[in-house]
């Protein structure tokens, strides 16, 4: 099943047409906001991809309970 979904805002313009591998193979500055300052910093927590971000424990862990904070109530 083909699935499409719109990341233009989310993406830098150079990324915009990537495919999702590319994507996650991108460094964090492909994300739309972030700089290669901000590189340097996850570098220096091991993160070098989008995908590392993705699967960061702590970034994983901080998605998951801000995810189940509008659920509670």
């Amino acid at each position: 099943m083909a699935v499409s979904i719109e990341l233009g805002k989310a993406l830098d313009k150079a990324y915009e047409n990537s495919t999702l591998d590319e994507v996650l193979a991108a460094p964090p500055s492909a994300l739309a906001g972030l700089t290669e300052k901000h590189e340097e910093l996850l570098a220096g927590m091991g993160i070098k991809t989008i995908r590392d971000l993705g699967s960061n424990k702590f970034f994983a862990t901080a998605g998951v309970l801000v995810a189940l904070a509008g659920k509670v109530g």
